[in-house]
């Protein structure tokens, strides 16, 4: 069985979501996990840790590192 480990930490589920389409589009299977206990009746939304393969972490560190560097949010004028 394949360990899963933590390639990122969203600060919410829209962040979350986000770092998984990155990961589902450079072909790395991804899963969420709450970083922190929740109240089942509690409706915040919490921190999220993204997990990949242990076999894949590299390769999700780059997908993400490449899609998320803050120079592309740079426009030139």
């Amino acid at each position: 069985m394949t360990e899963f480990v933590q390639v990122a930490l969203a600060e919410d589920i829209a962040e979350a979501e986000e770092l998984q389409t990155i990961l589902n589009q450079a072909g790395i299977a991804s899963e969420l996990e709450p970083a922190v206990e929740h109240h089942p009746s509690g409706n915040e939304d919490t921190p999220q840790k993204v997990l990949v393969a242990e076999d894949s972490l590299e390769a999700a560190q780059h997908a993400i590192e490449a899609l998320t560097d803050p120079d592309e949010l740079v426009s030139d004028a």
